[in-house]
């Protein structure tokens, strides 16, 4: 006996489908492409005028300037994304909301994995290569990267003295004093401990700042308590190991670009007029949450 062909309800193809889908894919595959007005790939991402932003200041131009300034401008793209995901994170511990909190630091940490690794790009340029266009950057330096420094200061690495690199550029300048004076994750974690009831005084970071040792016990103290019993106070000591993760993340990123510097230019002075390798290792070793590393220490076996 022959089968029966399989009923099939309205507004339904065969296979289940609502028959409309079906319609609207193949719209979407048309051979024909999308009309001018419709949103498209490339309008989206704006990739024509992306493709335009790299302009190599070599004449004629040299194969591994272009190499140079993608890498630089991604790092860029990604410090903007990082400050995004940093200033949801700071605002979820402000509303002490851990675990969404997490989620952001999370992320800003698996992006600096990327950082780590994307920075090795610059070693398949021999030291020859690099010198065929390095006179040509100058003034231009890293320092000058206003993201990076606004990443580091919403972390709560925040040094005055950068400023001056930004004289010459007011708009820029007032971006940075106001993150300066602003809020940062470092404060604003220990102001969360001391809202969940932990017995850690209100503007803890300042009096740590002060080396105030009373203070720096009772923050250790409390720290000490989350990791002891980790069980008891679980999202609490996530977020603080994600902090951890983002601090060793940030001084990887540091370290990893000291050696690529080093390897690509020796000891040359840097184009901005920094000493170079010299300056970048004293930077090496700065730390966001110096108090969630040094808990570890006083940290006791359990029972």
């Amino acid at each position: 006996m022959p089968r029966r062909a399989p009923r099939v309800k309205p507004g339904r193809s065969q296979n289940g489908l609502p028959s409309g889908n079906i319609r609207s894919m193949s719209n979407t595959f048309d051979p024909r492409g999308p009309r001018p007005t419709e949103l498209t790939y490339n309008s989206y991402l704006m990739v024509p005028e992306l493709l335009e932003l790299q302009r190599p200041q070599s004449n004629p131009v040299h194969n591994d300037e272009m190499l140079f300034i993608i890498i630089h401008q991604a790092y860029e793209l990604w410090f903007k994304l990082v400050l995004q995901e940093l200033k949801n994170a700071l605002e979820c511990m402000k509303q002490k909301r851990v675990l969404r909190a997490q989620h952001f630091v999370k992320r800003t940490v698996e992006i600096f994995k990327v950082l780590v690794q994307q920075i090795h790009i610059l070693e398949t340029m021999t030291p020859q290569e690099f010198l065929g266009f390095r006179d040509k950057l100058m003034p231009a330096s890293g320092f000058q990267s206003l993201q990076f420094r606004e990443v580091e200061f919403l972390c709560g690495l925040k040094e005055e003295r950068y400023l001056t690199f930004f004289k010459d550029r007011p708009e820029y300048l007032e971006r940075l004093k106001a993150r300066l004076a602003g809020e940062d994750l470092a404060s604003v974690f220990l102001e969360m401990l001391h809202a969940m009831d932990y017995d850690v005084p209100q503007g803890a970071k300042a009096l740590l700042l002060k080396g105030d040792e009373a203070a720096k016990g009772k923050v250790l103290d409390a720290l000490r308590s989350i990791y002891e019993e980790p069980e008891t106070e679980l999202p609490l000591y996530l977020l603080a190991e994600l902090l951890m993760d983002l601090d060793e993340g940030l001084m990887l990123w540091r370290e990893h670009h000291v050696r690529v510097v080093e390897r690509v230019i020796g000891f040359k002075h840097g184009t901005g007029g920094s000493s170079g390798v010299s300056y970048l290792k004293t930077t090496v070793d700065k730390k966001a949450f110096p108090w969630l590393w040094e808990v570890r220490t006083h940290l006791i076996p359990r029972p």
